[in-house]
């Protein structure tokens, strides 16, 4: 009976941090920039939605596209794996960004009025913490 009990409990609490997580999806916002002198794109993910901007300025016609399912179910468990905290002590794999051979990247996770964010790093090279994630967001933007 004991064991029967400690099944159900486990189940159900399995199954409330499942909910918990997908609800604290739909509070984040995930902030991919990439620039260089000649280069600009900022990718935002949130609520199930692709942001995509190419300019630097504020009249920026942005495109915006909604995420399918299976990738977004992807998104969300590769944002489960990350550690929020160590963000910011990730350190770049390169260093192409200080001589102009990438454009400078970063990741900014923000949740609810919580910021969490990486040090910068080469655009194609992001610190293997994150590299999943990044390529992830990086492969739902529709190429020109």
């Amino acid at each position: 009976m004991k064991i029967l009990t400690a099944f159900l409990i486990f189940l159900f609490l399995g199954k409330g941090c499942d909910n918990a997580t997908a609800q604290d999806m739909g509070n984040t916002v995930i902030e991919y920039t990439a620039s260089s002198r000649g280069f600009y794109q900022k990718i935002t993910v949130k609520n199930e939605t692709l942001t995509v901007s190419r300019n630097r300025n504020v009249d920026d016609k942005a495109i915006i596209s909604k995420i399918n399912p299976s990738n977004w179910k992807s998104v969300v468990l590769l944002f489960q794996e990350l550690k929020l905290e160590d963000l910011k002590e990730l350190k770049a794999p390169s260093e192409k960004r200080f001589y102009d051979g990438a454009a400078i990247a970063s990741l900014k996770i923000s949740i609810k009025d919580k910021n969490y964010e990486t040090s910068s790093f080469d655009h194609g090279f992001p610190p293997k913490e994150i590299k999943q994630l990044v390529d992830k967001i990086n492969s739902l933007v529709k190429k020109d």
